[in-house]
């Protein structure tokens, strides 16, 4: 066996999900989580479907995600019992702080009007290369086998793989960080363990399995902030299954959802506003959580390559959904 993981409220964590105990604070277990380096989809498939008792889930827990990193750990910890982080903690923020800032005035001012931007060279080509050759890898496909696309192993345009040191190259980019460090006002921030991305051409046998134009925030008004964000791994272009979101919208997004007079908003048509964000390998498209989204189908004869993440504060506000 492993060594004890010591971490405030995991028990409570594994109890609150397997009927032994009441409801965690939402934001203590979404710290937790990322905290541990794993991803909700299998975190709730391992409490749900195999119902491990409470030193099985920690044996799960470290031989899939391995010891937390002990800075992220105290941090935590700091955040939990209202204290100061310990020094090494404290002085990687503040290397964060004390970063040249990556996004100019001009990408700053297209962050305000449209509620996007896009951080060019996020992480380093050969970082690029390592999570394609990981995802062509997990999904059993191969990028000179067309035919494979169409069997390759997703669930959607997801791929739910979350462990790797290649997924690690954009969660603890300096770079990256410092970015939505500068669109939250804030270092503080906590990266989300987050899924992989394949989104073939469409064919008439294989239509877009995605989503269409969606928030994934509650709609309880006022929203609040928050960002997401995806990686192009490969140059796409706005017909390869390209981000698409309605530019602006969180300007008037208040106002819209009060003038709907009870229509469901989730069912409205935003189609005539969408814009596809075209990009090159390595651009961070970073976008509001209040602006409408999705990835889009791709009608390109080349599949789009993707990684997901983002930061957000553990003081972020989290809505009931609705």
């Amino acid at each position: 066996m492993s060594e004890p993981l010591e971490i405030a409220c995991l028990e409570e964590f594994w109890a609150s999900h397997t009927g032994n105990g009441p409801p965690l604070d939402e934001m203590v277990g979404k710290l937790l989580l990322d905290t541990l380096g794993l991803g909700n989809q299998q975190v709730f498939e391992q409490l749900y479907l195999v119902k491990p008792d409470f030193a099985g889930f920690v044996q799960w827990i470290l031989d899939t995600a391995g010891p937390p990193d002990p800075r992220l750990v105290d941090r935590y910890h700091a955040w939990l019992y209202d204290m100061e982080p310990g020094g090494d903690a404290q002085a990687q923020l503040d290397a964060i702080a004390a970063m040249d800032d990556v996004l100019g005035a001009d990408a700053l001012a297209h962050w305000d009007e449209h509620g996007y931007v896009i951080l060019p060279d996020a992480i380093s080509a050969d970082e690029i290369e390592a999570v394609k050759a990981l995802l062509w890898q997990v999904t059993e496909a191969s990028p000179d086998e067309p035919e494979s696309w169409f069997t390759a192993k997703t669930n959607g345009i997801m791929v739910p793989h979350f462990q790797s040191p290649a997924l690690e190259a954009a969660r603890r980019s300096p770079r990256v960080h410092k970015a939505f460090a500068q669109l939250w006002g804030s270092e503080n921030l906590w990266v989300t363990i987050d899924r992989i991305g394949f989104n073939p051409p469409v064919r008439p046998d294989r239509p877009f399995a995605g989503s269409d134009i969606h928030w994934d925030a509650s709609l309880v008004q006022p929203i609040p902030f928050a960002t997401q964000a995806v990686l192009y791994l490969s140059d796409t272009a706005e017909d390869q299954g390209a981000f698409r979101c309605v530019p602006g919208f969180h300007k008037r997004v208040d106002d819209w959802l009060a003038g709907l007079n009870g229509a469901n908003p989730r069912e409205a048509d935003l189609s005539a506003e969408v814009k596809h964000v075209a990009g090159k390998a390595g651009d961070l498209i970073i976008w509001r959580q209040d602006l409408p989204h999705a990835a889009s189908p791709n009608r390109s004869d080349k599949p789009r390559l993707a990684q997901y993440l983002t930061y957000y504060s553990p003081d972020m506000v989290i809505r009931p959904w609705r």
